[in-house]
């Protein structure tokens, strides 16, 4: 099927382009890019480099995705971005490349990325996410599915934040924050569980009452970290997908997990 092409923009030839792809006036296109079937360029957005944008995802004036990584161990060689389908990137978003040869900056299917936010080398984002304006997001930096970024809030290098977690506003994320919570505050900290946003997720009244015995267990019964996870495993509910899902998450934190607030 036939692109639209303005006769201003600017696509290399080494770039692959799928069926239907718009591209608007001043778009750049370069490197080794590859646009999947339906995408959407606005003016003046650029994808470059060794970048694969999947299907119906739509690119607003003044992206930036797949420049090279800002990290100054950068040595060379080919790392780049890939990208699932329908993502919306808004206004002055930037996703960087990955900072090691052959590796990648991931984002999955189905986000939404508002206004000025940043995406920095090797973060890893899965699906359902939406980042409000000017989220900043560092190097490494790993956000599960259907997680809620709020606006200008920043997150650290290496911090995981959990599916179906909330970040408030002007939070500063400084350690991994678990599945289902809202966290705020500077440094951020757990005040609550995601209520709304679980029952908005389909999530059953018994598996919010496990979120709920989560939450109390690990921020509001007084035991440190390692006792809370002894308890929870030894839990007559933890061969349950919730008790399971936080003790794995657990395992995996290299940042140690946000306290809850006092």
């Amino acid at each position: 099927m036939a692109h639209r092409i303005h006769p201003t923009a600017i696509v290399e030839p080494t770039v692959e382009l799928g069926d239907e792809v718009e591209i608007g006036p001043f778009a750049f296109v370069g490197g080794t890019a590859k646009l999947g079937a339906g995408t959407r360029l606005h003016h003046h957005a650029s994808v470059e480099g060794n970048t694969v944008l999947g299907e119906g995802c739509e690119v607003f004036p003044y992206c930036s995705i797949g420049a090279k990584t800002q990290d100054l161990k950068y040595k060379g060689g080919n790392p780049g971005v890939r990208i699932g389908d329908h993502n919306v990137f808004r206004e002055y978003v930037s996703v960087h490349g990955a900072t090691n040869d052959g590796e990648f900056t991931t984002i999955g299917s189905h986000n939404t990325i508002l206004a000025y936010s940043h995406v920095a080398h090797d973060c890893q984002l899965g699906n359902h996410i939406i980042a409000s304006n000017s989220v900043g997001l560092a190097g490494h930096v790993i956000v599960e599915d259907h997680a809620i970024l709020g606006a200008v809030c920043g997150v650290h290098q290496f911090c995981r934040i959990g599916a179906y977690s909330m970040i408030s506003a002007y939070a500063k994320v400084v350690q991994d924050i678990a599945p289902w919570f809202i966290a705020d505050g500077i440094p951020a900290v757990i005040r609550s569980i995601n209520k709304v946003g679980l029952e908005r997720n389909g999530f059953a009244v018994e598996q919010l009452d496990r979120v709920k015995l989560i939450h109390r267990i690990l921020f509001r019964d007084g035991l440190n970290r390692s006792q809370a996870l002894e308890k929870l495993a030894s839990h007559a509910s933890a061969e349950s997908a919730e008790f399971k899902q936080i003790l794995a998450f657990a395992a995996i934190c290299t940042r140690g997990l946000a306290p809850g607030s006092s």
